[in-house]
């Protein structure tokens, strides 16, 4: 019996062992902290123990791109940082701490994003739209990771596809969006950033848009992929990449297109077909659509930049006075420009609709508070999504 008693006692102090061992907890026991709280009234409290440290600050996106916006935290007796920010719209924020002139994340706060090199805690808010940007009980798409053949280097490039709820189970054919990210982006940056999956599957359940493929491949062709999913390994992330500005991309899109149409079921016409894109993937995409004036219907520039160079001797960029003659000429439904009023690019956008204005070229033109941010890209996509397809 007392053997019995032992050999039970054993078993279980093993089967902890191995319990504790399995969550590989390589940080120790540490001081339990929440961070950051949202409050019933808006506000939102952050904290961070570090009873050795000198000073704490928080660095939001929410506040003003001065170097000296930042927050200073205050300590209390048991070595907890801690900092309330009033009332906040509705929307994701990004923010980190800076102890002791170190920039930090957020220890107590798993939910992270990376943005171009850099990797930001994350949170969202209540209302809309941030409700949009959260996974929701709804019926839910399929967001794809997958490898295409492509003239560029002769390489398989990665892309990311959105396939809306039902895909599966049912047997229609769908309209495909083609979405383009900006410089420093990659085929990962609409899918996390954009909230494309949680924005899609809560729009198609209120019944706003149409249930679409969304295609988001990736737009810098001197990489196969985002960082660390192609045979370069975790090679140093560029923002500006060799290929900006090559005509590349905008030359050889018709071979993603090619792909998607012969991989999934999707409509095969210009009235079924959208590309949009934001800052450089809006370069792309004005010059992508007016060199195919019979492939799309639907264009939306989001925070678009134009002409990524000044080499001569690219057709895609020489030719596209010409192109833009015959876009106008072959027709469309809906030319949707956003532009923030904050924006760098917001002077290009003003000279780019003077030229549109110069031709006779209908748009739609959206303007928005606030720059050059994933707050007014996410937006524009709520608000181009729900003019899609509208047949």
């Amino acid at each position: 019996m007392v053997i019995k008693k032992i050999t039970t006692v054993m078993v279980l102090n093993l089967f902890a062992f191995f319990l504790i061992q399995a969550q590989e907890n390589i940080g120790g026991t540490t001081t339990q902290i929440r961070s950051p709280v949202k409050h019933e009234d808006g506000s939102v409290s952050f904290h961070l123990h570090a009873p050795n440290a000198q000073t704490v600050q928080l660095v939001g996106n929410w506040m003003a791109s001065s170097p000296d916006s930042v927050i200073v935290m205050s300590q209390d007796a048991r070595g907890v940082w801690s900092a309330t920010v009033d009332s906040l719209p509705s929307d994701l924020f990004l923010y980190y701490f800076v102890l002791d002139g170190l920039r930090i994340n957020d220890p107590s706060n798993v939910y992270q994003i990376r943005d171009v090199s850099q990797v930001f805690n994350y949170f969202i808010t209540e209302g809309e739209p941030a409700d949009f940007f959260k996974t929701q009980d709804v019926p839910h798409g399929t967001l794809v990771k997958l490898w295409y053949p492509s003239q560029i280097e002769g390489e398989s490039r990665r892309m990311t596809v959105y396939l809306p709820p039902g895909y599966h189970e049912q047997h229609a054919d769908y309209p495909v969006l083609y979405l383009l990210h900006g410089m420093g982006g990659d085929e990962e940056a609409w899918p996390t950033l954009g909230r494309v999956s949680q924005i899609m599957d809560n729009l198609v359940a209120k019944g706003q848009i149409a249930p679409m493929l969304v295609v988001m491949p990736n737009g810098h062709t001197s990489n196969q992929a985002a960082p660390g999913y192609s045979a370069r390994g975790e090679y140093p992330i560029e923002f500006r990449t060799p290929d900006v500005g090559s005509g590349v991309m905008e030359s050889t899109f018709m071979e993603v297109v090619d792909f998607i149409e012969n991989s999934f079921r999707v409509k095969k016409d210009k009235k079924h077909r959208a590309l949009a894109g934001l800052s450089m993937g809006g370069s792309h995409s004005l010059f992508i659509a007016a060199a195919n004036p019979d492939v799309f219907d639907y264009i939306g520039l989001f925070s678009a930049a134009f002409r990524l160079t000044d080499q001569a001797g690219l057709n895609i960029y020489d030719e596209f006075g010409k192109n833009l003659e015959r876009q106008k000429k072959q027709g469309y439904q809906l030319y949707w420009i956003g532009m923030g009023t904050d924006d760098f690019l917001y002077q290009t956008g003003v000279d780019y609709r003077n030229r549109l204005d110069r031709l006779g070229m209908e748009y739609m033109y959206h303007e928005s508070e606030g720059g050059h941010t994933w707050s007014n890209w996410r937006k524009y996509l709520i608000e181009f999504s729900r003019l899609l397809f509208k047949d």
